[in-house]
């Protein structure tokens, strides 16, 4: 169980923080920036879930506590040990959910601009914090051992994020269509 009795312990004052394992690394670190990312990510799914109740609130949940399950599994550099993992199985869960909440929805018949009912558009603002959390952990994977499950679990994550989105929209009907060359005047 986590215990915080000291929250500014001035510890990462000199620009390191330390990891999981209890090595200390520079604060600029890809490991750190792609926690960081991870982190900004769960932020921003808490101000999607000001817009949600229900089901949608319980997924919202799940997904920002397997967040955190994330960032501690970035937080233990390597890829084995007894250390909290992100799984196949929460990728798998991301997968039925998404496809649970597709089934309703009408075809799209046009690129979907971010946007619509305020938590659809707070759905599409997630969607991309969750995809520049998905960079950082690649670019984190190209240089060190990383789990796999991690890069997949966000890439899920994010494509939650956009058919929530659409159910966020009246169930697609508020959806806003992208026109392809729409702001150009004809002659």
């Amino acid at each position: 169980m986590v215990k915080l009795d000291v929250i500014t312990t001035r510890g990462g004052d000199g620009g390191e923080t330390s990891l999981g394992d209890g090595s200390r690394i520079r604060k600029d670190a890809l490991r750190v920036e792609a926690m960081g990312a991870v982190d900004e990510a769960n932020a921003g799914l808490g101000l999607v879930r000001l817009h949600t109740e229900g089901e949608a609130d319980g997924m919202l949940a799940r997904l920002q506590n397997d967040l955190f399950d994330l960032g501690a599994d970035l937080c233990v550099p390597g890829t084995g040990g007894a250390r909290l993992r992100v799984t196949a199985a929460h990728c798998l869960r991301l997968e039925a959910e998404i496809g649970a909440m597709n089934a309703v929805l009408p075809p799209l018949r046009s690129f979907v601009l971010p946007g619509g009912t305020p938590g659809a558009a707070a759905a599409h603002m997630a969607r991309t914090l969750l995809r520049r959390a998905e960079r950082a952990v690649v670019a984190l994977a190209a240089a060190e051992p990383v789990n796999p499950d991690a890069v997949r679990y966000l890439n899920r994550a994010s494509d939650h994020m956009f058919v929530l989105s659409r159910r966020l929209n009246g169930d697609g009907a508020g959806d806003v269509a992208w026109v392809p060359g729409g702001t150009v005047a004809t002659p």
